[in-house]
């Protein structure tokens, strides 16, 4: 069964994010094995100087790195990442799965280091637009369902 794992650094806060995401990963069961890492944010002080960002960016992406499975196919979510179709997507995972686990990447409301996202074999962009990091992981996790309901002829993407 194809495995994907979703790696993000910090976790929900709020009771309404927890149950969503509930949903759909009790949806993705169908689909795959998904499974999710938290790895803990760096503590920045909002008046940060960028070489204080980086630094707390290199050390957020070697856990990143520690929980990345060898045999992966790694896409960051970032905004100068391509934007694709829900089907793009789905064409996308479809043709990424027989490399190994899938393994997205969504960093702090910082981003995430620029090597780390140059490592990755794809960048995506949700949309020109800024989400909530904790959003954007349900987005992200609804467009994985999505795109497993696409590649299986269902209705639910209409």
């Amino acid at each position: 069964m194809t495995e994907i794992l979703l790696i993000h650094v910090g976790d929900f806060r709020e009771s309404y994010y927890r149950e969503a995401e509930s949903e759909f990963l009790k949806r993705l069961r169908g689909y795959c094995r998904f499974r999710t890492v938290c790895v803990p944010e760096e503590r920045i002080p909002d008046e940060a100087s960028p070489s204080a960002v980086s630094v707390a960016l290199k050390k957020e992406a070697e856990k990143i790195r520690s929980q990345t499975p060898q045999r992966s196919v790694t896409c960051a979510l970032c905004v100068e990442g391509k934007q694709m179709t829900s089907e793009q997507f789905a064409s996308w995972m479809e043709k990424s799965i027989p490399e190994g686990t899938l393994c997205f990447i969504i960093g702090s409301s910082h981003g995430l280091d620029p090597e780390l996202k140059k490592e990755c074999h794809v960048r995506l962009s949700m949309s020109q637009m800024t989400f909530p990091h904790r959003m954007a992981r349900l987005l992200l996790e609804e467009q994985i369902y999505r795109g497993f309901t696409i590649l299986a002829g269902k209705t639910y993407h209409k």
